[in-house]
């Protein structure tokens, strides 16, 4: 069904896991996608497997915490599609460690990726979107963007060891409650969804090959030990981790028209945990 048909989205971080999944997904039901990776090979595979199914694709890889990455991933959307209708704000990752032993370099980093560069995203996004809200407006038409915010049951509930990755993803709903309130006017639905524990190279077991990673060149060991592991499981009421694909279909909600009436929300996808 491609009830997406004739949308644009942009997704970031969508070289894998939840990122990949959902840009899969808003794909498979009709929408062209800007994707975005640190690496440009995930990003390939990703337009490479949304060609093959019909789709279309473009990458604008590369970290979304630099300073003109907003500017330049709305224009690639722009540029390409001439047009821009959703906004997956994904991309992300952890640096966990408990408040005395955090660095300021800690803490900033985790605002950077999960606060900054969103709001340096739906900034740049605000001018074109205003403009084509006016032009519809006067031509009779109603059109209705959306924006999805990805945040955490870390950032609602708070969590140990998580201060500075529960601090930016608060953060995040904050964002999403009030831009929810200032871009109705211009038809735009501002929405959130909180995960809970997905099965994602951030959430591996310590030591799987897949949890090496590196920003901007720094190392990054991703991945958390088997008896944290175990005792998050057994506190799921479902009795196990989501799946990226079924933290999609959260997001495909947001993006889809069965939410048109529905904005500044924060819906967690944790399988019960949390509530």
């Amino acid at each position: 069904m491609d009830t997406l048909g004739g949308k644009v989205a942009i997704v970031t971080g969508a070289g894998r896991g939840i990122g990949r999944a959902v840009a899969l997904r808003l794909a498979r039901h009709g929408a062209a996608i800007v994707v975005n990776d640190l690496d440009d090979k995930p990003a390939d595979e990703v337009i490479a497997a949304i060609r093959a199914a019909g789709g279309q694709a473009i990458a604008c890889n590369g970290n979304v915490t630099a300073s003109d990455f907003g500017d330049r991933i709305v224009g690639a959307a722009l540029d390409a599609f001439g047009t821009l209708d959703i906004i997956v704000n994904n991309a992300g990752y952890t640096r966990d460690g408990v408040i005395h032993k955090q660095s300021d370099a800690q803490f900033q980093a985790m605002l950077d990726v999960h606060v900054t560069a969103p709001f340096r995203i739906l900034r740049a996004a605000a001018e074109p979107w205003r403009r084509f809200a006016k032009a519809e407006a006067a031509e009779g038409r109603e059109v209705i963007r959306k924006v999805v915010n990805v945040s955490s049951i870390s950032g609602v509930n708070g969590n140990a060891g998580q201060i500075n990755y529960a601090a930016a993803k608060s953060a995040i709903v904050g964002m999403t409650k009030t831009l929810a309130k200032e871009w109705g006017r211009i038809r735009v639905c501002v929405n959130c969804v909180a995960f809970g524990f997905i099965e994602t190279r951030l959430n591996l077991p310590s030591g799987h090959p897949d949890t090496i990673a590196a920003i901007d060149g720094l190392p990054l060991t991703l991945g958390v030990p088997d008896s944290f592991r175990d005792a998050v499981t057994a506190q799921i009421p479902l009795g196990r981790p989501g799946t990226p694909g079924e933290a999609a279909g959260s997001v495909y909600f947001f993006c889809s028209p069965d939410s048109d009436y529905v904005s500044g929300q924060t819906l967690l996808v944790a399988g019960g945990l949390g509530t």
